[in-house]
């Protein structure tokens, strides 16, 4: 891999149509689109942990307008194995210090990041910098100022910018965006949402470090509950209140384990909403002035199942991650917008911010 070298970064540890009730997109400025609309778009991963091996790398072997066409890793191993695996050429699998270099390499249309949350700006920027369109990781970033960074570099370099908000391209969410926003069994008198998963004993994990995590359970799992409340009700929460639980408090060191919070919205609607890296949870409900309507499991890559007031909510076995990046080459390729730009992300993380400020203050009621 002569690209590869022995540059190499250790220093961090680890299609359904569009919804109806999709979230009201960020301003999309122009830009110019793919010049060969016919030809599938080249992805390449940046980072090459987890999430990349086990869902991203193979939805791209079932993707029709996109196809993994790079590979940017800090481990020399990782890079041999995943060349030979996806057969991915030398000249197009770089390192964390050569990865500028990727600006000439027309095999690649979008860079996906797939980074600790603490390298999201970097790449992300590196990236645009680059000439390429982008696909971040959720979430987004460490903190607000990060994610306007980000937002302004890849405005300025004239390329989109998208974060991997999967479950948008998941019929069932989409379903549920669309009954809570078009209120379908009328206003929302409750919302409720839950989401976590028991850690293991890894103490070493880069989640469990605030420096490359920025924060535990909220960050990771919290986006989800704070994304599903925000899309089923198409609106932004204006304050809230938060109080946090920690039982392991020798691997909880630096970040959060259990968070509950309340989320409030215009109108006065309280979404109650928790998540966790001590509990196995995954439900949104939601009861209106006529029915409701609930997701159990609610967030998982597959196997989601869900019923409202009308009966079983029911749709075909799909790959969210392969429909997201279907849908964002679609966008490249189009010049349009993605429903899931980095104001997404930005919005998201006010919120976070928003709640952690709380917990600093016990509890105390904080605006958005």
């Amino acid at each position: 891999m002569k690209n590869f070298e022995q540059l190499s970064r250790r220093g961090f540890v680890r299609t359904v149509s569009v919804g109806i009730g999709a979230l009201t997109l960020g301003s999309l400025w122009p830009f110019k689109a793919a010049a060969q609309p016919s030809k599938k778009l080249g992805i390449a991963l940046v980072g090459l942990g987890g999430y990349s091996g086990g869902q991203l790398a193979p939805a791209l072997q079932q993707t029709q307008h996109c196809y993994l066409a790079g590979l940017v890793t800090g481990t020399p191993a990782k890079a041999t194995e995943w060349g030979e695996k996806y057969k991915i050429p030398g000249k197009n699998i770089y390192n964390y210090q050569n990865f500028d270099s990727i600006k000439d390499n027309p095999d690649i249309d979008i860079v996906y990041v797939v980074l600790p949350v603490s390298m999201h700006k970097e790449f992300t920027i590196r990236a645009a910098n680059a000439g390429k369109h982008v696909i971040c990781e959720k979430p987004m970033a460490l903190n607000v100022a990060d994610c306007r960074e980000m937002i302004d570099a890849c405005k300025k370099a004239d390329r989109l910018l998208s974060i991997g908000y999967r479950l948008h391209f998941d019929p069932y969410h989409q379903e549920v965006m669309r009954l809570g926003q078009k209120q379908i069994f009328g206003a929302l008198t409750s919302f409720e949402a839950a989401n976590g998963f028991k850690w293991g004993n890894n103490p070493d994990a880069w989640r469990l470090k605030k420096a490359l995590s920025g924060g535990g359970g909220l960050m990771d799992m919290g986006v989800y509950t704070i994304q599903a409340a925000r899309y089923t009700t198409g609106q932004e929460p204006i304050a809230v209140t938060a109080r946090q639980e920690k039982t392991r408090p020798d691997l909880f060191k630096e970040v959060d384990e259990t968070v509950f919070f309340e989320l409030e919205f215009p109108g006065g609607l309280k979404a109650q909403c928790k998540s966790s890296y001590n509990n196995n949870w995954s439900s949104l409900k939601a009861t209106a002035q006529r029915g409701g309507f609930e997701l159990n499991p609610g967030f998982p890559y597959n196997g989601i199942q869900g019923k409202s007031s009308n009966g079983a909510i029911s749709y075909p076995r799909m790959n969210q991650q392969a429909a997201q990046m279907d849908d964002f080459a679609q966008c490249v390729i189009q010049g349009k917008a993605t429903r899931v730009p980095g104001q997404e992300g930005l919005k998201d993380m006010k919120v976070v911010e928003a709640i952690y400020r709380s917990l600093a203050n016990s509890g105390r009621r904080e605006l958005v």
